[in-house]
């Protein structure tokens, strides 16, 4: 069986560098094309020297319907804007789009879901095998525990992370609020400051955090009548947000058009 072949938007980036080495380094993938905005300094560079995985002979260029039209998937950890574009021509070239965006709109996610009628879409806030399993724990646990038990989730990130809170706690954010069968947007508190009141029962609340190099701090706090339980995860390396995109390409190669998530590639939907 041949290559998969990827093209990684982003490429000049910090995770877009990391995305390059993770298909370098990974069996059944090679990169076939960079991509970056225009009037970037990298355009014209060695995608593959940029990132330190050696000379790999592609060029990173502003061009993304020629890049998109000789690949098979592209992984996408870019910005809003530029996510959209690459599921619009996603589905024209009828491909595996990888989205690692963060700080997509509702009307954002519409129309990705459009794009997923004709493209294979796997989009998550987080990548990593930890996080997703994190998140199957935390639905399950909101699901037995009950609204007795408050939820918080605190997160914290480097200081150069633009969107709040992280995609990461807005994912297990869903998963407590699937657990309730609940709305998450109904009932989520993202701030409080000054006379709030006492906690209304059933909300999920979010604190955000931001400092330092942090790469990805989130904790989910159950916390009940004379008991707390905590589950945590940390993130010591962004390689593996990057090597789950990989996978994710992987298995999303000749699959049916559809919207997907990493619970899908990595069979946690049982959980």
């Amino acid at each position: 069986m041949s290559e998969m072949r990827l093209v990684v938007a982003g490429a000049a980036g910090r995770m877009g560098r990391m995305l390059v080495q993770a298909i370098h380094e990974t069996p059944g993938a090679c990169l076939c094309g960079a991509l970056e905005r225009e009037g970037s300094i990298a355009l014209g560079q060695d995608a593959g020297l940029l990132a330190g995985a050696g000379k790999l002979n592609v060029e990173i260029t502003s061009d993304a319907l020629a890049a998109l039209a000789h690949a098979d998937g592209v992984l996408d950890f870019t910005n809003p804007a530029a996510t959209l574009e690459l599921a619009a021509l996603a589905a024209q070239a009828r491909i595996v789009h990888v989205i690692g965006t963060t700080g997509l709109a509702a009307n954002d996610i519409e129309k990705i879901e459009a794009a997923s009628r004709h493209a294979v879409i796997v989009r998550s806030g987080n990548m990593s095998l930890g996080v997703n399993l994190l998140a199957g724990l935390v639905r399950k646990v909101a699901q037995t525990l009950g609204e007795d038990f408050d939820i918080e989730i605190v997160e914290m990130h480097h200081r150069m992370k633009v969107d709040a809170p992280s995609g990461t706690a807005l994912l297990l954010g869903e998963a407590a609020a699937a657990g309730r069968n609940i709305d998450l947007a109904g009932r989520s508190v993202r701030a409080r400051d000054g006379h709030t009141g006492a906690r209304n029962p059933g909300d999920i609340g979010f604190a955000t955090l931001r400092g330092g190099t942090v790469v990805g701090d989130h904790q989910v706090i159950f916390a009940g009548a004379g008991e707390r339980l905590e589950l945590a995860h940390r993130a010591e390396d962004r390689g593996i947000f990057a090597r789950g995109a990989v996978k994710a390409a992987l298995w999303g190669h000749g699959r049916k058009p559809g919207h997907y998530s990493m619970a899908d590639v990595l069979g946690l939907n049982d959980i």
